[in-house]
């Protein structure tokens, strides 16, 4: 197959690359050749901006994959550029593009998150979920039936940009007491980018559309297991303190960003890391090993720089201090 890529050299995009490509898919980039642009130098790119560029694109090709579309307006331009040029596009949009996460078991029946259409221009947390329902309106508007919306949870793996999850494999391996969120039996979801590669790849293969939810494992993964799998596989020496949720909301800690990978198992957000993927399942979407994942995802991080600064997970100061305040010496 012919598979028109937008983005492309980050993260999932690099992974989808390199799947299609070991499977014998032809991949053509489109994107703006300011990430990692050294990155697959045999492979056709196409150099543009998605909003102004859309002319560059001449051809046709059996998909297209929007790893990209963050707000409406852009992706309804590259929606309506290439309705005749592919028989297939395929956006990539998220969970957050639910309404709300009282729920547990979401299923991609359940209400979107809106906003007004002239609110979509905001690039802020806020308006991410929504901006990503107005996305996937703008492609099943021009595409219907041909179009296949992908909603994955969190996303992990090697060259994770957001360090949400390297953040756990890191600190655990580094080994000593860390400070770890509510209990061990808090619930956690995450999917790696390789499977959701693959199963992204297989879908167009087998010309499926539709909506799916794409986040796993196939089981119910606690805290607790992921750290312990996480300490093992680092050969670490790690122990665990569970700050209770009481401790964590009384010093502001924020779920997802000071604590990666968890949220409360209750209340607002007790539905975020409990989504019900079983239709991606039945389709055919498969899991790598939680030790494979943590495996692979220590080697890349231990190949980054020493001096990298972490977008998620709490800095050695600040966790010291805080086992400090539980009392633990």
């Amino acid at each position: 197959m012919k598979i028109l890529m937008i983005g492309g050299t980050r993260f999932l995009g690099r992974h989808l690359v390199n799947y299609a490509r070991s499977h014998g898919h032809h991949v053509t980039l489109f994107n703006r050749g300011q990430t990692n642009p050294n990155l697959f130098p045999q492979m056709d790119k196409i150099h543009g901006d998605r909003e102004k560029d859309l002319d560059l694109l001449q051809g046709h090709w059996d998909a297209v994959i929007d790893t990209c579309g963050y707000f409406p307006q852009s992706v309804r331009l590259s929606a309506e550029a290439l309705k005749d040029k592919t028989d297939a596009y395929v956006f990539i949009s998220s969970i957050s593009a639910y309404a709300n996460f009282k729920k547990i078991g979401l299923n991609e029946s359940d209400a979107l998150a809106v906003i007004p259409e002239e609110a979509a221009r905001d690039n802020t947390p806020e308006t991410y979920g929504p901006r990503k329902t107005l996305c996937e309106q703008a492609v099943q508007n021009v595409f219907g039936i041909r179009s296949l919306i992908i909603r994955p949870g969190l996303i992990v793996g090697p060259h994770d940009g957001t360090d949400r999850f390297t953040y756990w494999v890191s600190r655990v391996a580094r080994g000593g007491l860390v400070l770890a969120p509510d209990s061990p039996s808090v619930l956690t979801q995450i999917i790696d980018a390789r499977d959701l590669s693959k199963f992204i790849v297989e879908m167009i293969e087998q010309n499926v559309s539709g909506v799916f939810n794409a986040t796993g494992p196939e089981y119910e993964l606690s805290f607790g297991r992921l750290l312990d799998t996480c300490k093992l596989i680092g050969n670490s020496d790690a122990k665990f303190k569970w700050a209770s949720l009481d401790f964590i909301q009384r010093h502001n800690l924020t779920p997802g960003l000071d604590l990666p990978i968890w949220a409360p198992d209750d209340g607002d957000q007790a539905g975020f890391l409990r989504v019900n993927s079983s239709k991606a399942i039945r389709a055919g979407l498969t899991f790598l090993s939680l030790e494979e994942t943590i495996y692979d995802t220590l080697e890349w991080s231990n190949s980054r720089p020493a001096d990298h600064v972490w977008k998620a997970g709490l800095t050695p100061e600040k966790e010291a201090e805080l086992l400090k305040l539980l009392n633990v010496h």
